[in-house]
C-alpha cells in the first residue's frame, strides 16, 4: 500500500553566527514512514527539529540533502500540495476578515468552483464549530478559536494528508479537547494526520504511532505500547487499620527499590519480584491488607525524558 509520508535521509542545515558563520543542523538524516490513515505523533522538546520537519514536508523550506514523498509524489510538485493541508505553529490571518471571507480567499488557491467552494466553506466551519461566528471579524477571536480557524483552512480543500504543528499549544483544557476531537474526526474520514507536540498526554490519547526527535535525530519510533515495555519490578500498595510503626516501615523499606510512600493508612512501595513473598509474609504477620500488586510500566514521560537527556551537539564544525 502507498505510504502517506516517506522521508529518506532528510537533512536541514542553517547558517548561524554573525562574522564566521557555521552550519547548525536542525534535522539530521531523518528516515521515517507514515502509513495512510494513521494519526502519527511527532514528539520532541522545543528546538528538537519538529517545526523544521513540517516546513520541509509542506514545501516552505528546502532540504540541505535527502528527500521526501507525500502519497508517492516528490515534494515540490504542485499536485503534491493539492493533497496536503498544513497548520503552522503560530498561524496568522488577516484579522479584519471574517471566517467566511478568509476561507473564500484560501479556496481560490485551488481549482474549486464557486459553488463547491461555498459548500466546503460551510462544511469546515461546521466541523470546527465556528458556523455561528462566520461573520465575526477574526480580531475578536480567542486563541482557541483562531487555532480552529487554522485547522479549517488546512482541510478546506479536503486533503488526504494533514500536517499540524503544535495544534494544542497555548490552549486551555477545553480547547485541547476540541482539537483532539477534530483529529479523531479526521481519522474517521480516512485522513492521515501527522502532528507535532510536546504534550505527551495528547500523544497517548490520539496516536497510532509516535516518533521521538532529539537534537534533530530520530531516537525512537513505533506504537506506544511497544515503546513502553514493562520494567522489572512491581508496585505494591498495602493498607493498615492503624498507624505504621517505625519497625514495620523499616522492614518494608528494606524490600523497596525506592523510598516508600505512606499516606492515609496506606503504604506504596516498589519492589523486585523476589521480594513479593516477603511482603506477603509481612502482611500476614502485621494484619496488613494487600490492596494492589501491579507490574511497573515505563510511562511515556519517562521514555521521553530518557531519550531527551542528551547533550546538544548540533553545531557542525565543517563549513
Amino acid at each position: 500500500m502507498m505510504l502517506a509520508i516517506e522521508t529518506r535521509e532528510l537533512t536541514k542545515d542553517y547558517r548561524v553566527g554573525f562574522w564566521r558563520k557555521r552550519a547548525w543542523r536542525a534535522l539530521d538524516h531523518l528516515s521515517l514512514t507514515v502509513e495512510r490513515g494513521e494519526v502519527f505523533g511527532f514528539l520532541g522538546h522545543n528546538g528538537a527539529g519538529k517545526t523544521t520537519t513540517l516546513k520541509l514536508l509542506s514545501g516552505l523550506i528546502f532540504p540541505t540533502s535527502g528527500g521526501a514523498e507525500i502519497l508517492g509524489m516528490p515534494l515540490g510538485r504542485p499536485e503534491t500540495f493539492r493533497h496536503l493541508g498544513y497548520l503552522p505553529e503560530n498561524p496568522y490571518f488577516y484579522d479584519y476578515l471574517t471566517p467566511r471571507e478568509l476561507l473564500d480567499y484560501f479556496g481560490r488557491f485551488f481549482p474549486i468552483s464557486p459553488d463547491e467552494r461555498s459548500r466546503r466553506r460551510d462544511k469546515v466551519l461546521e466541523q470546527v464549530r465556528l458556523s455561528k461566528f462566520r461573520d465575526l471579524p477574526l480580531r475578536k477571536f480567542s486563541k482557541g478559536m483562531l487555532q480552529r480557524m487554522g485547522i479549517a483552512q488546512a482541510v478546506l480543500h479536503e486533503p488526504e494528508v494533514v500536517l499540524l504543528d503544535e495544534p494544542m499549544s497555548g490552549l486551555d483544557p477545553l480547547g485541547r479537547r476540541e482539537i483532539r476531537d477534530l483529529i479523531t474526526q479526521f481519522k474517521s474520514e480516512g485522513k492521515t494526520v501527522f502532528f507535532s507536540t510536546h504534550i505527551l498526554s495528547d500523544a497517548e490519547a490520539l496516536c497510532d504511532r509516535i516518533a521521538v526527535l532529539n537534537q534533530g535525530k530520530l531516537v525512537g519510533v513505533g506504537k506506544i505500547s511497544e515503546l513502553l515495555k514493562a520494567q522489572s519490578g512491581f508496585e505494591v500498595v498495602v493498607e493498615s487499620d492503624g498507624a505504621f510503626s517505625r519497625e514495620l516501615v523499616s522492614k518494608l523499606q528494606s524490600l523497596a527499590s525506592k523510598p516508600v510512600l505512606i499516606s492515609g493508612g496506606q503504604c506504596r512501595l516498589e519492589i523486585q519480584e523476589p521480594g513479593i513473598r516477603q511482603v506477603m509474609a509481612l502482611c500476614e504477620h502485621n494484619n496488613l491488607r494487600l490492596l494492589s500488586l501491579n507490574p511497573l510500566r515505563l510511562s511515556l514521560e519517562d521514555y521521553f525524558a530518557e531519550l531527551a537527556n542528551i547533550q546538544d551537539t548540533r553545531l557542525v564544525t565543517t563549513p
